[in-house]
């Protein structure tokens, strides 16, 4: 149950990181030509770096469930 949970969030987390990415690269363009998506409400660079801290939530995520793995492997 903990395992699904897990491969849920990571890939829930997954998807919120690229697309904070994306959206960072897309504001950044449209600001190149005089346009803004966010209204001015988020700096690119700051959704970048929110992509970055989920991003390193998942890969804790990651490294937990192969954690779980080996020592389950290692008690067979």
């Amino acid at each position: 149950m903990i395992q699904q949970l897990t491969s849920i969030i990571c890939r829930v987390l997954f998807g919120v990181a690229f697309l904070l990415g994306g959206l960072a690269i897309w504001e950044r363009l449209a600001r190149l030509f005089g346009y803004t998506i966010l209204r001015g409400s988020y700096e690119p660079w700051r959704l970048l770096e929110f992509s970055g801290v989920t991003l390193l939530f998942v890969i804790a995520l990651q490294l937990r469930e192969i954690k779980v793995l080996l020592r389950a492997k290692r008690s067979e």
